[in-house]
């Protein structure tokens, strides 16, 4: 499962921001990667007034940083694609302007991950260990809305 930490730094963005650019996150990294949508996870992590520094200096201006730690085995093409459209479509729901807004993207060889209590399958092998979910986190997720 992609985890993708959103840290923002002088912006406050609204619930409905928030969840707009999970889902625009998510949908990226499906479109992109060909993972299913429902392995992404987006964190949101706000940074206090005043804790934000660029060469040394205190920054007032508004920052989105987006980290995503996804599964090694993408190409360079899908990896681009995934941070141009992340940040395309942060900065048409945010307002933040492109040259503030950060994307990286960081591979971690699936053998080295553990999601859902299982380690994951390499990418393109997802589909049986998706059957493999139990019943409960198959209803736990479906009632939370996501689709698997």
């Amino acid at each position: 499962m992609p985890t993708y930490t959103v840290t923002t730094a002088n912006v406050a963005p609204n619930a409905v921001q928030e969840s707009e650019i999970a889902a625009a996150i998510t949908d990226a990294h499906h479109q992109n990667t060909g993972a299913p949508g429902f392995f992404a996870q987006v964190l949101f992590v706000r940074l206090p007034e005043g804790k934000h520094y660029i060469g040394g200096k205190l920054n007032s201006t508004p920052h989105i940083y987006v980290h995503g730690l996804i599964r090694a085995g993408r190409s360079a093409a899908a990896k681009t694609g995934l941070i141009r459209q992340i940040t395309l479509k942060i900065r048409e729901i945010s307002g933040v302007g492109a040259e503030d807004i950060w994307v990286y993207v960081q591979d971690i060889p699936p053998e080295q991950m553990v999601e859902f209590g299982r380690v994951l399958p390499a990418p393109g092998a997802e589909e049986q260990w998706q059957k493999d979910l139990s019943p409960s986190k198959r209803q736990q997720l479906s009632a939370a809305g996501v689709a698997i």
